[in-house]
């Protein structure tokens, strides 16, 4: 039997969910949640992967994973020209999300274990 997904702590939901080209479609991308925070925990703000890793409650190997799928999405749409989406995943909205820069901080690693 397979291992359940552990669910990923998000910090920041995505302002915008769909990113479309001016020209025209040739299909879709869909990327989750979990792969949208890892993009912009590692790129936007310059965490590192271990550091995400704390942030999202998941081991680095896993934040690794999820960000070369992200990174794979982001290109392919990039590229070819497709339609982004970002929706799903396996995730759990931090309660300190509105109150909080994004990076790491002790309000969050004291008050909120799971």
């Amino acid at each position: 039997m397979a291992r359940p997904i552990k669910r990923r702590r998000i910090c920041q939901l995505p302002k915008v969910v769909e990113f479309v080209p001016l020209q025209s479609c040739t299909g879709q991308i869909d990327m989750t949640i979990d792969e949208y925070e890892a993009i912009r925990l590692i790129d936007h703000l310059g965490l590192s992967q271990e550091e995400c890793a704390q942030q999202m409650k998941v081991a680095r190997t896993t934040v690794q994973a999820i960000y070369e799928s992200a990174r794979y999405k982001l290109a392919e749409a990039l590229v070819c020209g497709k339609r982004l989406s970002i929706r799903g995943g396996v995730y759990d909205l931090c309660p300190h999300a509105h109150g909080c820069c994004g990076k790491p901080c002790p309000r969050r690693q004291n008050n909120e274990e799971r």
